[in-house]
């Protein structure tokens, strides 16, 4: 059983409490549509884990509001209502109510907002969001750290090339020889890694470095 089978089995466990029954079935269809899409998995299992207004709901449709960088703003759609989320390969946070929209200055800025009031004029009409679309069929998003294309991924990505030699970054060679060291130890050297790739000039993402089978590989490991 791989990981997605088994957050799946743990999201329908959730669900069999906090859905309805006569709106189970299609809670399940949702859930299916995002059977390999790990940020939809996340955000679901969020909600169901913590009910927002703590009583039998369930998400009927899940909304794209903004994407930025690897971070997905996002609005779980129910019968009632909607929810903003914020998610990305390192987590979820509720933002509270699509409707009320984000009160975190740093998240508006981040996203490319003025203020709330853009926010909510541009949330006016749910007919300005797309359907999140689940990532394994959108070619122009990164399958591991989920930036767009034309994007820096997030450093440590399995899928980033390396601007040195050309293989994958975080299993060549160039990150020690570029630092003069057999093994990172420190969050200096890091630091001073990074400067370095920005320096040489770091390739952003792009459909053509996807790969066919992929893991989420060791990262940039500090011994």
């Amino acid at each position: 059983m791989n990981e997605f089978e088994i957050q799946m089995r743990t999201i329908r466990n959730l669900m069999s409490y906090a859905v309805p029954e006569n709106r189970l079935a299609e809670a399940e269809d949702l859930l299916d549509i995002y059977r390999h899409d790990r940020i939809a998995l996340d955000l679901l299992q969020e909600f169901y884990s913590f009910l927002p207004d703590a009583h039998n709901d369930w998400v009927r449709e899940i909304l794209l509001v903004r994407r930025r960088r690897g971070m997905f703003l996002l609005a779980a759609m129910t019968e009632t209502t909607g929810y903003l989320y914020l998610v990305s390969g390192e987590g979820v946070e509720f933002q509270g109510l699509l409707a009320d929209g984000p009160w975190d200055r740093d998240l508006l800025d981040f996203f490319g907002y003025s203020g709330r009031e853009q926010f909510m004029e541009e949330g006016s009409s749910l007919d300005g969001y797309q359907v999140y679309e689940p990532m394994d069929s959108d070619q122009d998003i990164c399958p591991s750290c989920h930036v767009a294309t034309g994007e820096l991924h997030e450093l440590g990505c399995p899928v980033e090339v390396c601007p040195w030699c050309g293989g994958q970054f975080i299993y060549c060679s160039c990150r020690y020889d570029q630092l003069g060291i057999d093994v990172m130890e420190s969050e200096e050297d890091l630091l001073r890694l990074e400067q370095l790739l920005n320096a040489q000039g770091r390739i952003p993402y792009s459909p053509e470095q996807r790969p066919t089978f992929l893991d989420d590989g060791p990262g940039v490991i500090i011994d």
